[in-house]
């Protein structure tokens, strides 16, 4: 499958539910009060937050004003514009110390343990070197799938005791990836819910453990955040971004979402890159964000 294919496949329940209203509403029909109306809505509905969509439309009546337009199909391209100007490329990630150590965190049911599967595996592919901790010691099940993936990936993984200090698992991954020479340590930590204070105690507790294990470590925090969730999920990424100073965000279940406007919401609310996107199930399904492909994917033309 192609890359845009894969995009627009991915994005077709977010295209076809709330950003879909925008090909009736952008007919060649005159543009009135109703028609600002109708996409402050559908664009709030996609989740792109009431400031981001009030923005938007401001813009498109000054230029509505300034180039004379009457129709409201004049519209499409400046939208289109004015949405791609809210996002902006990721940085590419730099693995530039030797072992890099990325410490993952986010709240269950994020698809936290599959989205570091996936990234070991991209950068496995990629010829790099990747140890993964099991830092998430108070849920069985996650130090087990960890380790499924590892067997399948070839990857080691360094895990502790059921219920075993998280902060200890955490020092003995970035050891160990030290010593063997890795050049990627992953940490899956506890999903934690934001709104429990002494759970984000321990995640900070984590954060400066890996920092005694290595000087300058975590190089990366990057929140694993479920579309599905939209408007939600943001909360939940402050309280993490003021814990753990979170440097970057990987969106998953874009394809389960019908609002993937929240893309727009995270730019534009928290001021942190967009990295990863979640596609689908496969591994390559994980994939960097493309501001461009993205809004392509969304935004289906008034013809279509």
């Amino acid at each position: 499958m192609s890359v845009f294919s894969r995009w627009k496949e991915g994005l077709s329940r977010t295209s076809k539910a709330a950003f879909g209203q925008i090909a009736a509403i952008l007919g060649a029909s005159e543009i009135t009060n109703e028609t600002w109306d109708d996409l402050e809505t559908v664009l709030i509905q996609a989740d792109v937050g009431v400031e981001t969509a009030s923005s938007i439309l401001e813009e498109l009546k000054r230029l509505t004003r300034a180039e004379g337009w009457i129709r409201s199909d004049q519209l499409f391209f400046s939208l289109r514009h004015e949405l791609l100007s809210r996002l902006a490329p990721p940085p590419e990630p730099r693995f530039e110390n030797q072992p890099t150590v990325i410490l993952i965190v986010g709240v269950n049911g994020s698809g936290k343990t599959t989205t570091i599967a996936k990234l070991a595996s991209r950068f496995s592919d990629s010829g790099r070197k990747i140890l993964l901790g099991a830092a998430d010691t108070f849920r069985a099940a996650a130090v087990d799938q960890l380790q499924v993936w590892g067997d399948r990936l070839n990857v080691e993984v360094i895990a502790g005791a059921p219920e075993s200090d998280p902060g200890a698992v955490a020092f003995s991954a970035v050891q160990a990836g030290s010593a063997r020479g890795a050049d990627i340590i992953m940490i899956d930590t506890a999903g934690r819910l934001h709104t429990r204070f002494n759970l984000m105690e321990e995640l900070k507790k984590v954060h400066r453990v890996v920092g005694k294990a290595m000087a300058g470590a975590p190089h990366h925090v990057w929140l694993v955040l479920d579309a599905t969730t939209g408007q939600n999920a943001l909360q939940q990424a402050r309280s993490f971004k003021d814990a753990v100073n979170v440097t970057g965000v990987i969106l998953t279940k874009l394809d389960s979402s019908a609002k993937g406007g929240m893309a727009f919401a995270v730019r534009r609310e928290l001021d942190l890159p967009i990295l990863f996107v979640g596609l689908g199930e496969r591994p390559e399904d994980l994939t960097p964000f493309d501001p461009e492909a993205f809004v392509d994917g969304i935004l289906p033309k008034p013809q279509e």
